[in-house]
């Protein structure tokens, strides 16, 4: 293999199954490449809200002038996105190379794709010359192939109901899944408000630094500006993150409590975390392509990021007519998506996703049936995410708005041609 879509593609078939949790195999080819941070690491875990922490912890860091390494998956669009050092996707070269060096290695240990290519991004950071690494759990926490590196400091974002077969069906479950990233005697920031009492039991257990939000930590405002104060740190008269949604600040929160934590090692200046959260990107996440009809593309995939989704979309105003592209995995908990969102969706959009643990649009548009019960909206099925946003854009009035969610695969399925194309496709002429 040279390249990194060869690697890619050999990694695919190398391991009998997709996913397979437990750290012993992973921690074995770590230990032969002799695998080790010289600098801080911050671990993010939770349901919702990761990309968004890993986000904005990456754009006030580079901003006070550190070199920063991020790890985040899936990816949208390109799998080089997944690890950044110093702001920038790193080049399909170097992930060649630190494929290879897993493979020199790995001797008749078999990897998953995921462990692969954790080990590979995990490689790359390392031979950065990095100030800060932050990495963002895959699936849970205490068995991904992430948790193989202590964190200095751990952040748990909200925990609700998701990947039941593997985690675990209730919130104590799957919270103790993400609590395993805490290390004893280390800062773990809570963002959740009302986290499981797994969670804390951990904490408790293991001597972990817990940081609780609204005890720690908390955050206030009104509509111009919000403020936050921590243990030993108060910040006021700041603007809004440049993440959309309101749950960006109990993110935010969650950011500003890891730093004030860390603040011995990596300390930030006022003007870094306001600077850094004015310019902080991540597509997918309740990203705004104005035109017209406007566009909103938002990778929520389960019912409590839906949730947040609807309330966002709410608070969006009037639009004559919603149009909804969705396509969606099969093992989430579909109804609940769709009831949630169905009484703001006036004309539905159901697509098929390129992989196999996809639901097709037919299963889709009958899970959606079984709910509705308004009369006035239609649904089609459609073949690809872009086939379905071009018969969107196609009925669509240019007052309208047009909504594209449900999986990562459904936002990058639309984002193939990057974001100038599309809104050359969906303005009107």
């Amino acid at each position: 293999m040279k390249t990194l879509q060869e690697w890619l593609d050999w990694c695919e078939q190398l391991h009998p199954v997709a996913i397979d949790m437990g750290l012993d195999r992973v921690k074995t080819v770590a230990d032969r490449m002799a695998l080790k941070f010289d600098c801080p690491v911050i671990t993010v875990a939770g349901t919702n809200g990761k990309g968004s922490t890993c986000a904005m912890l990456e754009a006030i860091l580079l901003e006070a002038g550190y070199r920063t390494g991020v790890y985040t998956s899936p990816h949208l669009v390109h799998f080089e996105e997944r690890c950044r050092l110093h702001g920038e996707s790193a080049k399909p070269e170097q992930f060649a190379q630190a494929f290879a060096a897993v493979e020199a290695v790995r001797g008749d240990v078999s990897l998953t794709y995921f462990e692969f290519s954790t080990l590979a991004i995990l490689h790359m950071m390392a031979q950065s010359n990095l100030d800060v690494a932050i990495l963002e759990v895959g699936l849970g926490g205490r068995l991904d192939a992430v948790n193989i590196v202590d964190a200095d400091c751990a952040v748990i974002t909200s925990i609700d109901i998701d990947h039941t077969a593997i985690l675990g069906k209730d919130r104590e479950s799957i919270g103790f899944e993400k609590a395993g990233i805490m290390r004893a005697g280390r800062p773990v920031i809570l963002s959740d408000p009302v986290p499981p009492q797994s969670v804390l039991d951990h904490a408790a257990a293991i001597g972990a630094d817990l940081w609780r939000f609204g005890q720690d930590f908390n955050f206030s405002g009104d509509k111009q500006q919000w403020g936050w104060a921590g243990r030993g740190r108060r910040y006021a008269g700041m603007a809004y993150p440049a993440l959309r949604g309101a749950n960006q600040l109990v993110n935010a929160s969650g950011v500003l409590a890891a730093l004030d934590a860390l603040r011995p090692r990596i300390p930030v200046t006022a003007q870094a975390v306001r600077n850094g959260l004015a310019m902080v990107e991540l597509p997918g996440r309740f990203q705004i392509i104005p035109g017209e009809p406007v566009l909103v593309l938002d990778v929520a995939h389960n019912p409590h990021s839906v949730a947040a989704l609807a309330e966002n979309l709410d608070a969006m105003g009037f639009y004559p007519t919603t149009h909804a592209v969705f396509g969606a995995m099969a093992d989430k908990d579909l109804l609940p998506m769709l009831q949630r969102v169905n009484p703001l969706i006036d004309r539905w959009y159901f697509t098929d996703l390129p992989l196999p643990r996809a639901a097709k649009a037919v299963d889709l548009h009958q899970v959606w049936t079984e709910q509705n019960t308004r009369k006035d909206v239609t649904a089609s099925l459609h073949p690809s995410p872009m086939g379905a946003l071009q018969a969107a854009i196609d009925a669509a009035d240019p007052t309208d708005r047009i909504v594209v969610f449900g999986s990562f695969y459904t936002v990058g399925g639309v984002l193939q041609d990057g974001i100038p194309r599309l809104q050359a496709k969906h303005l009107s002429p």
